[in-house]
Order: C-alpha cells, then structure tokens, then sequence
C-alpha cells in the first residue's frame, strides 16, 4: 500500500505512457502539474505527482530527506523516502495497467534525486526514461547505481551554469556516467539559476514525446510524434 500523498492527472484518451514528476525541496505534490501540461499540452500521458513524506523545522513544503551536504542524501531520510516512493510507482503501475517500460520519472532538484534513485536501482523495474532538471545521482551509503543494467533507457538532464545550490558539474557528472554505460543522453546547459528554464521546457517535452511514441487522441487520431535521436 503506498503512502505517499499522490495527485494524478488522466490522459485525454488511452496513454501514450505515464509521466510521473517528484517535486523539489519545500515544495508539494501541485508544484509540477503546470509543468505537466507545458510539457504535455495533448494530454497524451497520464500523469502523477508524489508528496514527499518529510516536514522539516522552520523549512516550508515537504522534503524527499534530509540534506547534510549536497550530492550526498542522509541515508535513513533517504532510503525511507526511496520505499515509499517504490510503493507508489508500483501501485501506479498496477492501477493504470502502464508499464515501467512506457513510464518516464522526472523531476526538479531533490525530485531529479529521486528520479535517478529509482530509475537507476538495479533492483527496480527500468523505467523509459529519466527527466532531470537541475540534480544529480547521489552518492548515499546502502544504494548504488546500475545504468549498464538498463540499456534501453534515454535521459534528458538540463541545468543552469548559474545554479547556487545544486552547481553544475552534478550534472556533466551524472551525462558523463550515463553515456559512459552506453544510455542515451540528451543533455542540455543554460545560464540560468536554480531553477527550470523556460527555454529547455519545449525541448523536453519534445523529447518525452519521442521516448514515449505517439498516443490515440480522443477523436480517435494519433498524435505526431518527434523523430527519435
């Protein structure tokens, strides 16, 4: 049974595939809806956004675990969070009947962590893909990395040179890690801070269509979908 505090958002016909976007540190399960329909306008993906499960002392939102120095997650926050998160993918994709191999998990900042977490864990199913902005693959005792486990899966990673919080070789480390096990890197840097640009937003969702393919529209079309890369 998951635990999480769970919102969804249903296609506009049958799903091209499921997105499924962990929000940033202080923030909720609404804060990434917007960026859903901006990267989704068609509605061809049923989307979900997770709550995090932690509140910290004189810090707003909500948490995924607790930050003793970037780039390295508290290990129990971390591992509790990285449980109920698995229990909330899981049960997604048993209700929606979606399977991981259709799934992309995205996010911002801490949510980007977590989407790594899970995708890359050699224990979990392998997703399509992985929507990073603004993150990195974390380094946490108890849990380690297996891209080479998963060759099909594509990521799209975009950051900001001028990011205070997260710099941005976490991100040219986690592109360099995942092409050298051979993944499928699309990989994207601008000047902005900590924070998703708005100019990168067209080039993921032109991305989460091509790794996702086209879905029935309610009309009965197809959407068109980008060449793949």
């Amino acid at each position: 049974m998951a635990k999480l505090v769970v919102r969804e958002r249903p296609a506009a016909g049958e799903p091209a595939g499921l997105l499924i976007l962990h929000h940033g540190r202080g923030a909720d399960e609404l804060d990434l809806l917007g960026l859903a329909d901006a990267l989704d306008p068609a509605r061809r993906l049923h989307v979900a956004a997770p709550r995090g499960p932690l509140r910290l002392p004189g810090s707003p939102g909500y948490h995924w675990y607790r930050v003793p120095r970037v780039g390295y997650p508290d290990a129990a926050s971390f591992h509790a969070a990285y449980d109920d998160l698995a229990a909330v993918h899981d049960s997604l994709w048993e209700h929606t009947t979606i399977e991981p191999s259709r799934t992309v998990l995205g996010g911002f900042s801490m949510g980007s962590v977590m989407s790594y977490a899970l995708g890359l864990a050699p224990l979990r199913p392998a997703p399509a893909g992985i929507l990073a902005f603004s993150g990195f693959i974390p380094v946490v005792e108890g849990w380690r990395p297996s891209p080479a486990d998963r060759p099909g899966l594509r990521a799209f990673i975009a950051h900001g040179r001028r990011d205070p919080v997260i710099e941005v070789g976490f991100a040219r480390r986690a592109r360099d890690e995942l092409q050298a096990a051979g993944l499928d890197v699309s990989y994207h840097e601008s000047d902005a801070a900590h924070h998703i640009d708005p100019a990168q937003v067209p080039l993921a969702g032109a991305w989460l269509q091509s790794t996702l393919g086209p879905g029935e529209m309610p009309d009965g079309g197809r959407a068109q979908a980008s060449e793949r890369r």
